[in-house]
């Protein structure tokens, strides 16, 4: 089930997210990965637009919006394969006509998801706090 974020998901969606950091960003520091964790519920959740996939009440996938960009695309290790970031996916293509979205240029599994679901090169930079390159990705959702 997919429905909006309540602050009562928080721990829940910090554990989604732990999980499938371990597997998409194996590259990225446990320093640099406990800051961002920290600035999950102090930064990025209040300015963003969070919708949760929810089975048997325990999250198991997110994705948030800052406007037409994806901040947040993550679905729990144990549920990978089983379409749940595809359906989060679909659910906001329905809400704006362009998405964007970076991601690292070692997130493979991250790179073949978007690419599987449409979205195209548009550009890259040097993530100054980790030093690793970020890919821009761009997807046209309504012609």
């Amino acid at each position: 089930m997919i429905r909006p974020f309540r602050p009562q998901d928080l721990s829940n969606l910090i554990h989604t997210w732990r999980s499938a950091s371990q597997i998409a960003h194996p590259f990225l520091s446990s320093d640099f990965l406990a800051s961002e964790e920290s600035l999950i519920a102090s930064q990025y959740l209040p300015h963003s637009e969070t919708w949760v996939f929810a089975q048997n009440d325990q999250i198991v996938g997110f994705i948030s919006l800052l406007g037409s960009e994806i901040g947040a695309l993550f679905v729990h290790g144990n549920f990978h394969r089983q379409g749940i970031g595809q359906r989060l996916l679909q659910h906001v293509q329905s809400k704006r006509e362009t998405l964007l979205v970076e991601v690292f240029k070692e997130n493979w599994l991250g790179r073949r998801f978007y690419k599987k679901h449409g979205f195209t090169y548009t550009g890259e930079y040097l993530h100054e706090g980790t030093g690793h390159i970020m890919l821009k990705l761009t997807r046209q959702t309504k012609e």
